[in-house]
């Protein structure tokens, strides 16, 4: 997989100077090209796993202004990477994938579905995203990371400062954290990225992680908080939970609306980043354009136009504006940002370290060996949703890590 990761180091390096994350006003999403605009009946079919109510709202209303007719299903009907990329493998009827990561999309590139073929296409704003590319095949449109926040009032740690040297310290931190009551889903999957990080042994047959590290795992599942929520942000905002983790895209608007949904909000001064030696896991998430049988050219004309307008400059501007994200689109960024990128995108970033006994850094040892890893956490049945039917611990000592590293 390639190192997609790596112009994230030197676009930080250029931005340090926060300013609290300030944005300018994004300007009006431009309209599609007349040409296309005006044979605009055909619907173009997308998969996503940036699909929240809000997005997929948002997305439909502003490409229908511009000339496009998309469908787009929400969470609550697709809700993860893995099920966006079987929807569109099993139904066969997708024009674009966005969203997902580079995991992913090194999958969807290297014809790992049987059904999913990507276009060879490169989009008119491909020269500003940098190294954000799978090239001719995907191109990257926001920056992501994972992101542990915790209280510092009284529903939290009363002023204590909370440093880890990693993300699994939380299992020993004394204070209540939330946990998530799934295996899939990007956020998910990055969390576990992160909780398994200092625990990578290549030879280990438990995926490349030590036992220690999945004990360790089992922990922060057992000795966690399920709130029921999707994400750990509505727990923290409403003091059921003193620690929490959340992904950066949607922070500060969630903070903006925190009074909606708290008696006891989240603020500008109660709360905080773990500040974790390690760093955060970043991920990008991509757009492509899926090879869909019986299409016109007159219609995949359609759909090349809708990826151009959807990353570009304005309108990624625009949606970085409206859900808090950080574009790959250079142009776009400095429309957002034009005093410096916000302190959530400062963190290290570790997703770009050599794991010690390979050539690897740990992006590409996490696609190595991501489907291992959600094997053996769904075989051993990790994060389990009502708290007083937790399973048995596992007996770590005597488990066939061979076949737990297999799909049921």
């Amino acid at each position: 997989m390639k190192k997609v990761l790596s112009v994230l180091i030197i676009a930080l390096c250029a931005m340090m100077i926060f300013a609290g994350g300030a944005k300018e006003t994004a300007p009006a999403t431009p309209a599609a090209p007349a040409e296309v605009a005006a044979d605009s009946n055909y619907t173009i079919r997308i998969y996503s796993n940036s699909n929240s109510t809000e997005r997929t709202t948002w997305l439909i209303a502003e490409a229908k202004a511009a000339g496009f007719n998309i469908s787009i299903d929400n969470n609550s009907v697709i809700s993860g990477d893995t099920a966006a990329v079987q929807a569109a493998n099993e139904n066969k009827d997708g024009d674009v994938i966005f969203g997902l990561n580079e995991t992913r999309w090194s999958q969807l590139v290297g014809g790992v579905y049987e059904n999913i073929k990507l276009v060879d296409y490169v989009p008119e704003w491909a020269d500003t995203v940098g190294s954000f590319k799978f090239d001719g095949k995907a191109y990257g449109l926001v920056i992501q990371n994972i992101l542990m926040l915790y209280r510092t009032d009284e529903y939290g740690t009363n002023g204590e400062e909370l440093h880890f040297k990693h993300w699994s310290d939380i299992v020993d931190c004394d204070y209540i954290w939330y946990r998530q009551g799934k295996v899939g889903g990007t956020t998910n999957g990055n969390i576990n990225n992160s909780m398994l990080y200092p625990y990578t042994d290549p030879s280990s047959p438990a995926g490349g992680i030590t036992v220690e590290g999945w004990k360790k795992l089992w922990d922060y599942c057992k000795f966690g908080v399920h709130t029921g929520d999707s994400y750990g942000f509505d727990p923290l905002n409403r003091g059921d939970v003193q620690v929490s983790t959340f992904y950066s895209s949607s922070l500060y608007g969630k903070l903006d609306a925190a009074a909606e949904g708290s008696k006891n909000p989240l603020t500008a001064d109660n709360w905080k980043l773990v500040d974790i030696e390690d760093g955060t896991y970043y991920i990008a998430e991509y757009i492509g354009i899926v090879d869909k049988a019986g299409r016109t050219d007159a219609q995949t004309a359609q759909v090349k136009a809708f990826v151009d307008w959807f990353g570009s400059a304005e309108v990624q501007a625009a949606w970085a504006e409206e859900f808090d994200s950080v574009p790959c689109n250079a142009e776009a960024s400095a429309i957002v940002y034009p005093e410096g990128t916000p302190e959530i995108y400062q963190i290290p970033n570790f997703a770009l370290n050599i794991v010690p006994g390979t050539d690897m850094n740990y992006a590409s040892y996490v696609a190595a060996h991501s489907a291992e890893w959600t094997n053996i956490m769904t075989n051993l049945g990790f994060y389990w949703k009502d708290l007083s039917k937790a399973p048995a611990d596992p007996d770590w000592d005597n488990l066939d890590w061979a076949t737990l590293c297999q799909k049921q």
